[in-house]
């Protein structure tokens, strides 16, 4: 959304600013024999800055004759570059701002949409950064190539000290520099709505989908696995049951039980099953009495016949 809003606004004024500029400077000769004297010289240069075409005429203190100088470099390419890098990322804006508003569905359907976006938004950051930089450093050799100094030690006439020579009037670069500026200011723009566009993308819901574990959350589990082994250790004591039950019954038999004891045995019955007596077959003699009354409740004999 916020390229929606910014992004052309700030494209327009990136190229205005550079597309279009025109800067002038203007020298005065003074010659010293007075024959050609207050002799006033215009240099304009304008975009794309190629400045080795610009020429402009020099008197020559010593002949009536004129010399005809030219300026150093040319700097057309990084211009050409940074304008043509805002015109297209204007046009892209407008189209994306198109679709943003009447067609929502589609762009959002089968999330091709914000894919391609997401990769478009990915070149014009770069292409942001290099024309950006490339027109900065091109901005300082234009400086440097029309400074006055400069301009008025190509002139032959200047260099000879009987003669005067002034500068009258100086490019104004406050246009280019602004537009350096907007540039570095798309580039930011261009860059931080990565997040945004990468939001929109498959790759960024897949990456929700499944979160990691946090340490509260194995911390969690770790209580539960706990309280799980713990309950399921304590099952087995019901298991307990019918030995005791078979102990109430056997004291109840001997008339040695208590009450207490016989009201817990009776409240634990009807939960648990009964152990009827063992009856075992066999003769008297070759059982142990002892033992097996006091392991066991009453029991049986049957002595064969």
């Amino acid at each position: 959304m916020c390229m929606v809003i910014f992004a052309p606004i700030f494209a327009i004024c990136a190229f205005a600013t550079c597309g279009g500029y025109y800067g002038q400077v203007q020298v005065k000769v003074d010659c010293a024999d007075r024959r050609d004297s207050n002799h006033s010289i215009n240099i304009d240069f304008s975009y794309p800055f190629r400045l080795e075409e610009v020429h402009f005429k020099a008197p020559r203190c010593e002949s009536k004759r004129d010399e005809v100088l030219f300026l150093d470099g040319d700097f057309s390419s990084a211009a050409r570059f940074f304008l043509t890098v805002g015109v297209f990322a204007f046009l892209y804006s407008l189209l994306a701002t198109v679709v943003y508003v009447f067609y929502q569905n589609k762009y959002l359907r089968n999330n091709r949409g914000p894919l391609v976006d997401f990769l478009v938004t990915l070149v014009f950051s770069f292409m942001w950064l290099v024309s950006s930089c490339c027109w900065a450093k091109a901005l300082s050799d234009i400086k440097s190539a029309t400074n006055p100094t400069e301009i008025l030690l190509l002139i032959s006439a200047c260099r000879a000290p009987e003669n005067r020579c002034a500068v009258t009037q100086e490019p104004h670069w406050s246009r280019l520099n602004s537009s350096v500026v907007f540039g570095f200011v798309n580039v930011v723009l261009w860059v931080g709505n990565i997040w945004f566009i990468f939001k929109e993308t498959g790759w960024y819901k897949t990456g929700q989908r499944y979160p990691t574990r946090t340490a509260s959350g194995k911390r969690s589990s770790e209580m539960r696995q706990r309280l799980y082994s713990e309950s399921s250790f304590d099952l087995p004591e019901e298991s307990e049951g019918p030995q005791l039950i078979r102990q109430n019954s056997f004291n109840q038999a001997r008339g040695g039980g208590d009450q207490k004891a016989h009201r817990q045995g009776s409240f634990k019955q009807p939960q648990l099953s009964l152990s009827l007596p063992q009856t075992y077959l066999g003769k008297p003699d070759h059982f142990n009495r002892e033992k097996s009354a006091a392991l066991q409740g009453p029991m049986i004999f049957v002595n064969e016949m």
